[in-house]
């Protein structure tokens, strides 16, 4: 007598070894072992090494993170992750002695005020004293607390980041603050950026409490218990989450394979009386074939367009639209005392409006312990985005001469740089613009017609790490489901 699908072992192929790749892989086995299913996996990742975009260099005494150097502990699934991976104890927090943040602003730097929750103000006074904002805008901010809720543009739908803030804080206040917070995330172009997509909270807030700062002060959360600051990283950098991961998978006997791409992908109908009646096949780009029962596409979203098109062309064609700017970091280390120019705080961010090739800049050093030592000053710098991506086309020498002429321009700093590196990010950043979340219902419709098929990553409600870990954890969790008949993990 066969074995029944519940019992037989059940193999899994995920493609893409970034962190929603290789979380997918890790819950897999987490969830399969709590359901007592026999299950293994395969990754395929196309590059030589792990991880995606968490890439940490070390350089001497320096820890410079290529990609993310951090990630959010206010979304609980990066901690979660950290504590199952017994990480939880090199976790470290941002310098709470050096917690200032500023934008350059008109000409000079300006810290951002006190009473910035999220981006919202729930203080106007403190705005007014930083120069950041003119009287006039500040009043247009106060108006926030006066205007109703706009409920006919909830009924109708998406609204860009820029048109909802500019309508409830003013355009001063979207220009001067919230635009510059968000191009330090999505690196978008805040005009065509989803609200629904990005920040769905934010019309809630709207809906519920007729104004942004009443809702952010209704809603403040207390102080948090965990001991953790905003953004968390790890003593000797992202990697070791990647490394964490990688040894558990290993542990667990997944098949790891690296600079193998995946050239084409096709179904076989093995069942017509089971959910699970499909076997995929994927090509390899060397002509071997791994078959899987299930696949996890854990790719960019246009390398997935690439693979699902023989099964639905709707798909394909919606994952391939789903646009993506490119970007680069370039980090410098100075020796100590070769600076000068102002340098304090975790950093500043420039508004689109002011019209510069920095986005963004970290002090990394100051940041962050165990980055670099006392005798160097480590600084990270932001280029590219929607709409500034050309100066991506110039060599890395340019882009550091570039990078050192805003630094003394916004700054003051005039040193030489000891160590210079830059890591590009070529369509690294997926963009939620407007409609994102109608067009991923319609594009899972589409795939319905195959459950053991399942999409994960940046490119879908969430680019940060833990969203990655969270969507990578949730596809897990429908695959198990798929495979126990609904029974729970």
């Amino acid at each position: 007598m066969s074995a029944s699908p519940i019992q037989s072992a059940k193999h899994v192929a995920i493609v893409g070894g970034g962190i929603a790749g290789l979380t997918a892989a890790f819950s897999l086995y987490e969830q399969a072992a709590s359901a007592e299913l026999p299950l293994t996996c395969t990754l395929i990742e196309a590059g030589s090494d792990w991880g995606g975009k968490i890439v940490t260099h070390r350089v001497g005494d320096l820890t410079i993170e290529a990609g993310p150097d951090s990630f959010l502990s206010q979304k609980p699934w990066g901690l979660e992750l950290c504590s199952k991976l017994d990480l939880s104890n090199r976790l470290i927090n941002t310098n709470e002695h050096q917690k200032k943040t500023f934008v350059y602003s008109r000409g000079r730097l300006r810290e951002l005020p006190e009473g910035l929750v999220v981006i919202v103000p729930t203080r106007l006074g403190p705005f007014l004293k930083s120069g950041l904002i003119s009287w006039p805008g500040i009043l247009r901010m106060g108006l926030d607390l006066a205007l109703p809720a706009r409920r006919a543009s909830l009924e109708r739908g998406d609204e860009s980041l820029a048109s909802f803030f500019s309508r409830r804080l003013g355009r001063e206040a979207f220009e001067r603050v919230v635009e510059p917070l968000m191009a330090g995330i999505y690196a978008g172009d805040a005009e065509q950026i989803s609200l629904r997509a990005t920040f769905p909270r934010f019309l809630d807030l709207e809906r519920t409490h007729g104004s942004l700062i009443r809702g952010m002060l209704a809603s403040r959360p207390a102080d948090s218990s965990s001991g953790r600051t905003t953004f968390v990283t790890l003593q000797d950098g992202l990697v070791e989450l990647v490394r964490a991961l990688l040894a558990r998978l290993t542990a667990a006997g997944a098949k790891l394979m690296t600079q193998q791409s995946v050239a084409a992908m096709r179904v076989r109908q093995t069942s017509t009386h089971h959910p699970i009646g499909w076997t995929y096949d994927l090509t390899l780009a060397n002509g071997s074939v791994v078959s899987a029962d299930a696949v996890v596409l854990a790719t960019p979203a246009f390398v997935s367009s690439d693979l699902v098109r023989p099964l639905s062309p709707i798909a394909a064609e919606l994952l391939g639209a789903i646009p993506y700017a490119s970007t680069a970091t370039v980090s410098l280390a100075y020796a100590a005392g070769t600076l000068a120019g102002e340098v304090s705080g975790f950093g500043f961010v420039v508004p689109r409006v002011e019209r510069r090739d920095l986005l963004a800049a970290t002090w990394t050093s100051l940041k962050w312990p165990h980055r670099a030592p006392a005798s160097q000053t480590l600084v990270r710098c932001y280029l590219g985005g929607v709409g500034r991506e050309a100066i991506l086309q110039e060599d890395d020498r340019m882009l550091i001469r570039r990078v050192r002429d805003e630094l003394k321009s916004m700054t003051g700093v005039t040193g030489e740089p000891a160590y210079a590196e830059v890591n590009r990010w070529e369509r690294g950043m997926p963009q939620y613009t407007l409609g994102h979340l109608d067009r991923l219902e319609t594009m899972q419709r589409s795939l319905d017609r195959y459950p053991g098929l399942v999409l994960a990553g940046a490119a879908y409600r969430g680019i940060g790490i833990p969203d990655c870990i969270r969507d990578g954890t949730d596809a897990a969790g429908s695959l198990i489901r798929l495979f126990t008949g609904g029974r729970s993990a």
